[in-house]
């Protein structure tokens, strides 16, 4: 907020007005003025007030429906309104807090009182934007700190996976003259390229802009579709069990993010039995819808295994970039990437312990997807 807040005053009645404005202006606040419902919506365009002080009782447009309109646009909605207002019943100020109002004062105007309570709502107004431009500051941090924690762990598997490819372009030219050994080296430097593509591939994928375009979907297909992409993209043919209440649910969501995130997460499942598990892997999807505080409500997805669980080396840092608890150069960016991707549908994805043994993976999509096109 500036050092001087603008505060719209709206009322019917001149001689309001201008014992406000005297007394606020004397504070070093701004006032702008209005007279009416109309004059009130158009001066908060223009002017963009810290604060507004509305008269409830007003000829055409009364403040009740002026608090509504604010109330209805994203762009006004954060404005703190303060009802002014000569009835004094409970029921009447009941109605003003309903709609939006964050405070109430009666006339005859205390100008004292109204002053201390404008100031207390700036104050309140203030410590709301240092909160959201400190939660600003903190995304981009932890935006510099995944940005610099995958560019480490780039260079660190590049340079490896080049050294593979290096040490066995050595071994072709020491044993050019033995095909067999020749035709098994070049199969290790097409594995190590081979990875070496899925890094950048996977990099990309990072890079995708928030607000990605939603369509309508429905539940199942977009699940088989993901387990479809599970079993392509890692050449398996693993079983997974779905269980879902819900049937063909449809909701808004970006097809290509959720199949990435699902699928991601199942071949996170399928490995945690280990490189050494030689008999079945059970996968189980679990599916239900769930309400958050605020009234948000969320698919929820819970994807099962029984595999060696979390390890507890990595536990707090599992969705890291290139933390993984296999010894193999080129890995470790799945949960990464299905945690990002989903939160740029402002979902979440959390790995914990399960409950007799192995993991579970939840994945929370929102039903209301806010701020994103529809495709």
């Amino acid at each position: 907020m500036s050092a001087t807040p603008t505060i719209l005053v709206v009322d019917d009645q001149p001689i309001n007005v201008q014992l406000l404005k005297r007394k606020l202006e004397r504070e070093n606040m701004r006032v702008v003025a209005a007279y009416n419902g109309l004059e009130a919506l158009e001066a908060v365009k223009q002017e963009k007030p810290d604060l507004i002080l509305l008269d409830v009782m007003m000829p055409d447009m009364d403040g009740i429906e002026v608090c509504q309109r604010l109330q209805a646009s994203e762009d006004t909605k954060a404005i703190p309104v303060i009802f002014v207002t000569a009835r004094t019943s409970k029921e009447g100020k009941i109605e003003g807090l309903n709609v939006g109002a964050v405070d109430y004062i009666t006339k005859p105007i205390d100008l004292d009182e109204t002053l201390a309570r404008v100031q207390t709502q700036l104050r309140f107004v203030a410590i709301n934007r240092e909160m959201i431009e400190l939660q600003r500051r903190l995304v981009d941090a932890r935006r510099a700190s995944t940005i610099g924690a995958v560019t480490q762990g780039i260079a660190h598997n590049l340079n490896n996976l080049l050294g593979v490819v290096m040490g066995h372009l050595d071994l072709i030219k020491a044993y050019y003259d033995k095909p067999d050994q020749v035709k098994k080296n070049v199969k290790h430097v097409e594995d190590a390229v081979g990875r070496i593509v899925s890094i950048i591939k996977q990099l990309s994928l990072l890079l995708v802009k928030s607000n990605p375009p939603v369509a309508k979907g429905h539940l199942p297909d977009l699940i088989q579709g993901s387990i479809q992409r599970f079993h392509l993209e890692n050449s398996l043919d693993a079983p997974v069990t779905v269980n879902n209440p819900l049937g063909d649910f449809v909701f808004d969501t970006n097809y290509e993010i959720f199949e990435e995130v699902l699928s991601k997460v199942l071949i996170n499942a399928y490995e945690a039995y280990g490189p050494d598990h030689t008999g079945p892997r059970p996968i189980t999807v679990h599916a239900e819808v769930i309400e958050k505080p605020g009234n948000r409500r969320f698919l929820q997805l819970r994807v099962e295994d029984q595999g060696r669980g979390i390890d507890p080396e990595i536990r707090d840092r599992v969705f890291e970039p290139f933390i993984s608890s296999k010894h193999t150069v080129g890995v470790g960016m799945g949960l990464t990437i299905a945690r990002h991707s989903l939160r740029n549908l402002d979902g979440e994805v959390t790995l914990t312990d399960r409950e007799g043994g192995g993991a579970t993976a939840t994945l929370l999509h929102p039903l209301e997807v806010k701020g994103h096109r529809v495709g």
